[in-house]
């Protein structure tokens, strides 16, 4: 009885701890506010709900990785699963699975925790895109895409490893680490000839990203010369309508993704963030301390939010005004660090915290 007493002990101090780090200083500008909504531990399964909070009518399971747990949460903050991982896990809104660095058989669930498929002797690892299920073979060569009941519907083998990847519901896009540049239809046919962008001294696809309507590809490529290029769709093929170098760059995968209904791509750079608005076609440079470990996946209502790292457990909570103002920036102690977003609702998690903001006017 004392133990359960003291669990719901320290749940207020965490949602006070929240409110105090994350919205006492928090005016974003002077006509938008982060407004909290709830806070929950990771080990248990009841949110501390915060004044004037309304779930939405249509509930919304969000996947999550935090530290050594995942699972998925709803936008009032109960947890459908939330689970220590145990080997490697592989996400999405809709399946998730759990498996061994070579798996003999793969069960693909869905957040309510239910058995969807069964996939055995798969020779590689669940992949999971917009209600696609694929398989990247064990030496990252080849992918083969699978039905709903698990039928093989085609396999395409590349001409190096795999090194990032991105998709929507009718294409799959790909860099390699040899620097090749592959879209495949839903019939894993190349949509294009394989695009090589070149011109760096080592050549390698550290990050792809594809708009939603398979208009535009963004990627960031090479080593020593690394490169940020834009391509636009164009008949039949795809051509470069910009390009920035990026001086010495990164040598492991990096942040890339469109944003703002496709408006805008937001890719990782040296000491801060991209930002190309493809309407004016303008880039600009965002400085910020220290690495990025979690990005806006919407970048909607004029802002973007970040969260970075300055040491193991310095982090740092940051929100971006479009074009390029920093309107905020918090501070706070976490080894591990999780941010999603879902319109104007903002999910964020720190160890053994998850906690949810909304954008409001005020």
């Amino acid at each position: 009885m004392a133990k359960g007493s003291k669990k719901w002990w320290y749940l207020p101090c965490f949602a006070v701890l929240i409110i105090y780090i994350f919205i006492v200083p928090r005016r974003i500008p002077v006509e938008t506010v982060i407004k909290p909504l709830w806070v929950n531990s990771l080990e248990s399964n009841y949110p501390v709900i915060l004044p004037d909070f309304s779930a939405e009518e249509n509930e919304r399971l969000l996947p999550f990785t935090l530290g050594d747990r995942f699972g998925y949460i709803q936008n009032d903050g109960n947890f459908t699963i939330n689970q220590t991982r145990f080997g490697y896990v592989s996400q999405s809104e809709n399946s998730w699975a759990e498996y061994e660095a070579l798996p003999s058989s793969i069960q693909v669930m869905n957040p309510e925790n239910e058995i969807l498929l069964t996939i055995e002797n798969p020779k590689g690892y669940p992949l999971f895109l917009n209600n696609q299920i694929y398989i990247i073979g064990f030496d990252q060569s080849y992918i083969t895409a699978l039905s709903p009941d698990g039928e093989e519907l085609w396999t395409y083998d590349f001409p190096a490893p795999i090194t990032c990847v991105d998709g929507t519901e009718s294409f799959l896009l790909a860099g390699t680490l040899d620097g090749t540049l592959i879209l495949l239809n839903s019939r894993g046919a190349p949509v294009f000839t394989p695009f090589e962008p070149g011109g760096s001294r080592l050549s390698v696809i550290l990050g792809c990203a594809i708009s939603k309507d398979a208009s535009h590809l963004a990627i960031i490529s090479g080593i020593g010369e690394q490169r940020f290029l834009l391509l636009e769709r164009s008949g039949d093929t795809y051509k470069v309508i910009y390009h920035e170098f990026l001086t010495s760059g990164f040598r492991r995968p990096t942040h890339i993704r469109f944003a703002d209904n496709d408006t805008k791509v937001i890719f990782e750079r040296e000491e801060g963030i991209g930002i190309y608005s493809i309407g004016s076609r303008n880039s600009i440079k965002i400085p910020l301390r220290g690495e990025i470990v979690a990005i806006d996946n919407s970048g909607e209502d004029g802002f973007l939010f970040a969260i970075t790292s300055q040491g193991l457990s310095d982090k740092r909570f940051i929100a971006i005004r479009y074009p390029y103002l920093i309107v905020n920036e918090a501070p706070f102690k976490s080894n591990n660090a999780f941010f999603s977003r879902h319109g104007k609702q903002l999910y964020l998690g720190g160890d053994l915290l998850m906690a949810s903001f909304k954008l409001e006017k005020n």
